[in-house]
């Protein structure tokens, strides 16, 4: 695969690696644990909860590739422009931009 040269070019390739909707739904699940989990690790002052972050954050999302997607995560080759374009998709689900 090729290099991107920004975020922009990079995303169209991001979406198309979350065809299948069970992955996104994952990565919904995961992205919305990971904010609880800061969440609560913040309000509660135990700041040890936050080791939960990457697990919650990857695992729903590699579980989604890996089993429901057949591919590999951008994350492996792409590891900032994925972080982000999990964060963007994100939101586009919350505003109704990409169905889940």
């Amino acid at each position: 695969m090729s290099g991107f040269n920004s975020f922009a070019e990079f995303y169209p390739f991001y979406l198309s690696e979350h065809g299948n909707r069970t992955c996104r739904r994952l990565h919904f699940a995961g992205s919305t644990l990971v904010l609880a989990v800061i969440a609560l690790a913040l309000i509660s002052g135990q700041l040890r909860w936050l080791w939960l972050v990457p697990v919650v954050g990857y695992g729903f999302a590699w579980i989604g590739h890996f089993v429901f997607e057949k591919n590999r995560p951008a994350t492996f080759k792409h590891p900032l422009y994925s972080l982000l374009g999990d964060w963007v998709m994100y939101g586009q689900m919350w505003r109704g931009k990409i169905r889940f």
